[in-house]
């Protein structure tokens, strides 16, 4: 036999929507709040929070067009040394009411809800994911979409800072191995990692052509025969060690009046040898441009 709901569900053709949770009043809580209790050991806490929340964003692409992604989250604030642990479910709690809008533009607004919610003095948000471009191969004009893995991180303490981040794959050819070699170059995979600091907007495509740039050449998703023999060959023709990588990236970043801070790493993952080659550079421009 139906309930009266159930026949005018029936009725109507279609299930009616259930209640949501904020429509149903609750009674006051009466379990104790453990969180908030006294703890006397003396030690405030720099970060503490969720990690590895798996969780969908959109990012506005060069075009002007949003491009939906799903990014790995973290959220952290600090915490006094007189609060025994922080509200864990208030994090997820947050970025739920950010649903669709988990965005480079919304990430001060994010920080400052942590902040003032987890009653914190500093807020720590950041995000790692998917981003894709489409390219088309050098020769045959074949297009795919090519993956790259971006970051961005922001915190908010007494100031309001944001990190800017994407890993750049690139080819990389040993101008040793072509020195000496009667027959080829050895040449490998790189992983060109930039972190930035800016002053105007600076897109991600902008960041990932400037890297592509400066390798011996450019990865592809796709590549025909013709699109491999012009590759190999640019390749062949710009040879880089790791060092002269991250100068060369050094220079084209220092060239963006809009930077004001910039980290570069370079990895490559030898063809030839056990290990990989490293190298680094990190520099303030903040100072210099006034």
């Amino acid at each position: 036999m139906k309930t009266p709901e159930q026949d005018a569900r029936s009725k109507k053709g279609r299930a009616l929507p259930p209640k949501r949770a904020a429509d149903i009043t609750a009674p006051p809580s009466s379990m104790p709040d453990l969180q908030q209790s006294r703890d006397d050991r003396n030690i405030a806490i720099d970060k503490v929070g969720v990690k590895d929340i798996s969780y969908p964003i959109v990012v506005l692409d060069r075009s002007k067009v949003r491009q939906q992604t799903v990014a790995r989250i973290n959220m952290f604030v600090d915490l006094p040394h007189h609060f025994k642990g922080t509200h864990m479910s208030r994090f997820v709690e947050i970025l739920n009411q950010h649903h669709g809008e988990v965005s480079v533009e919304r990430m001060d607004q994010i920080v400052r809800d942590m902040k003032e919610h987890l009653e914190a003095s500093c807020a720590h948000l950041e995000l790692e994911f998917p981003y894709f471009i489409e390219k088309a191969a050098p020769v045959s004009g074949a297009r795919s979409l090519m993956e790259y893995q971006c970051r961005m991180a922001a915190s908010l303490g007494a100031d309001y800072d944001f990190v800017l981040g994407v890993t750049v794959p690139v080819t990389s050819l040993c101008p040793c191995s072509k020195e000496i070699s009667a027959r080829g170059a050895h040449n490998q995979r790189s992983a060109v990692t930039v972190e930035i600091r800016y002053r105007e907007h600076v897109w991600l495509e902008e960041l990932i052509s400037l890297v592509e740039a400066c390798g011996s050449a450019p990865v592809y998703a796709l590549l025909k025969r013709e699109d491999e023999k012009a590759l190999t060959e640019q390749a062949y023709d710009n040879p880089r060690f790791v060092e002269d990588v991250v100068r060369a990236v050094t220079a084209a970043l220092t060239a963006m009046p809009a930077i004001t801070w910039f980290r570069v790493e370079c990895e490559n993952f030898e063809s030839i040898h056990n290990h990989s080659a490293y190298a680094l550079v990190e520099r303030d421009l903040g100072r210099r441009r006034g």
